[in-house]
């Protein structure tokens, strides 16, 4: 079975971009998109996947807030926070497993984060 992933951005460039990645990389399927973090929490209810990526800057609640969220609330999904920036400090306490910037997210990056973080 693939690992379900689930994209959490406001952009719908990246969000197209990130599935076309995830869909290509072997072991990986892109299962659902949300443009919001309210959106992503009832996708990822209604989903339960493995990972979720969720972008840092969003409009309404954060990604640090979503991130939070969904780690309370899906302790078994693994939530990566992404973001073209660098991280910010708040961002520790959001419960992510970890932090990628949205220009190195790749094949290889996906494959080590779930080898490190998810059971791979």
């Amino acid at each position: 079975m693939p690992v379900g992933v689930v994209i959490v951005d406001d952009q719908a460039v990246f969000r197209t971009a990130a599935r076309e990645l995830i869909d290509a990389t072997p072991g990986f399927r892109a299962i659902g998109e949300a443009a919001c973090g309210a959106e992503g929490l009832r996708l990822v209810d209604d989903l339960d996947p493995e990972l979720v990526l969720v972008d840092m800057r969003m409009p309404g609640m954060d990604g640090v807030e979503t991130a939070r969220r969904m780690t309370g609330s899906h302790p078994r999904s693994l939530v990566v926070l992404i973001s073209s920036s660098d991280l910010p400090a708040a961002a520790s306490h959001s419960g992510a497993c970890t932090f990628v910037r949205k220009q190195d997210l790749c094949r290889d990056a996906l494959v080590a984060i779930w080898a490190e973080h998810g059971g791979g």
